[in-house]
């Protein structure tokens, strides 16, 4: 009899140190920016040891924040709360021809 390997990871979200599906993405994101932020401060000419305070504090801000959102709304909970805000707060019908054809 053969011996299978049984992968059983399928349809899980992608996880990294706790961080959730698309929030591996955000977090990724702000560090590129935050790269890119020191070079230009780097180019403009701050001096060396600010641009590091300000890329450090802006860098633990990003992660704590990214860290939060993760843990507090999970995979698809930011992307639900988003969609949320499309939704009407309520419907106006001016007639009830709607409701009186559901019983056909």
């Amino acid at each position: 009899m053969a011996l299978y390997q049984i992968n059983k990871g399928i349809n899980k979200p992608i996880e990294f140190k706790g961080l959730k599906a698309q929030y591996i993405g955000y977090l990724a994101a702000g560090l590129v920016l935050l790269l890119i932020g020191f070079a230009i401060m780097y180019i403009v000419g701050v001096p060396v040891i600010t641009c590091i305070i300000i890329i450090s504090v802006l860098g633990s801000a990003l992660f704590y924040q990214v860290f939060k959102l993760s843990h507090k709304y999970g995979e698809h909970g930011l992307m639900k709360k988003a969609a949320k805000r499309y939704l009407p707060d309520h419907l106006k019908f001016t007639t009830r021809n709607i409701f009186l054809q559901l019983k056909k």
